[in-house]
């Protein structure tokens, strides 16, 4: 595939690899011929999160570590031509609760890779930023010139970390792009995102849905597709220095998407709104839907996978007794 023809044979830094998004990110760079060194977060079990139960696992190195750590990171980068740089806190509520580790994580975390890969003279940095730094859409489809809000503290640390990207492009002439993933999902997914919450509830024989609020539109894109479009923009010169969204251009309500999940599993449960799920007011996104003409013009590649599609080969995955046991769907995960 075209896509991948510059990063084939490359020595590949993934942070964040043990995760959803970067586990699926590790496959498909291994069928790329890569020689991957995925960095996962140390903890005393040695688990390596998904990459536990990928059939990868033999093909990389594995390295644990944290990359609020420096020197781990100056190690990790050693010799490396590409880095994905996927490792952040990511829900929304918790950053309610811990600001601070988001900022270590998310903000120094990040100033940590972009030293480490101007030091080693890397050929290219992909940092990962998120639609939440739009906040709620004052224009749609949304684009890169869209101004940025934080809405959250976990959004003002992606935009703390993407303006860290852009200054060390502009300062230091780093290579780096931003990419900017619009709502993935897909197999894999934490309990505390929407659709595995919906789906592992009807699954489990929960009499009712509990949600948060389900008027809020999002653009929500399967994982194989995100992926992918990490690998066109890392094989894209023109794509340094700037920022590229993924998404698919289609919105839906939460209310329309669980409506065509309940579609999908021939399911008519009732829905429950706990206020515990619902974001306050002033940090609720209320619209997202992703305008990728800049990530089409520069490499020609845009999502494939319906939602439809996407759901279905989700509900298929989580219907398997070994991978829905490792969701607790009677607790609501921040």
């Amino acid at each position: 595939m075209s896509i991948i023809s510059s990063i084939k044979g490359k020595k590949v830094l993934i942070t964040g690899a043990d995760g959803f998004i970067g586990s699926h990110l590790t496959e498909l760079l291994v069928q790329c011929s890569c020689d991957i060194r995925a960095l996962v977060q140390y903890n005393s079990f040695g688990n390596w999160g998904w990459l536990d139960s990928v059939g990868c696992r033999s093909d990389i190195e594995v390295v644990a570590g944290d990359i609020r750590d420096e020197n781990c990171i100056s190690t990790s980068m050693e010799h490396i031509d590409i880095v994905f740089h996927l490792a952040a806190l990511i829900a929304i509520p918790y950053s309610y609760q811990a600001p601070d580790s988001y900022v270590q994580t998310n903000v120094t975390g990040t100033l940590n890779i972009l030293k480490a890969a101007l030091h080693c003279g890397v050929e290219r940095v992909l940092h990962t930023s998120t639609s939440e730094v739009y906040g709620s859409a004052q224009y749609v489809p949304i684009d890169e010139r869209h101004p940025l809000q934080p809405q959250s503290p976990y959004s003002a640390t992606k935009i703390a970390a993407d303006a860290l990207a852009e200054s060390f492009y502009r300062s230091f002439g780093l290579p780096v792009a931003i990419v900017r993933p619009f709502n993935t999902y897909g197999p894999r997914q934490s309990a505390r995102a929407v659709i595995p919450t919906v789906i592992t509830q009807l699954l489990s024989g929960e009499g009712k849905i509990k949600l948060g609020n389900l008027e809020p539109t999002r653009d929500f894109n399967y994982v194989e597709d995100t992926c992918r479009g990490f690998l066109a923009i890392a094989d894209c010169n023109d794509a340094i220095g700037t920022a590229v969204n993924i998404g698919s251009n289609k919105e839906i309500s939460i209310g329309g998407l669980i409506s065509l999940i309940q579609d999908i599993m021939e399911s008519n449960v009732v829905i429950d709104s706990e206020d515990e799920r619902v974001r306050p007011e002033k940090s609720e996104v209320n619209r997202l839907r992703c305008d990728h003409s800049r990530l089409v013009k520069l490499t020609g590649f845009k999502p494939q996978i319906s939602l439809r599609e996407g759901l279905t080969r989700t509900i298929s995955w989580l219907s398997q007794p070994e991978n829905l046991n490792r969701y607790k769907t009677d607790i609501y995960h921040v």
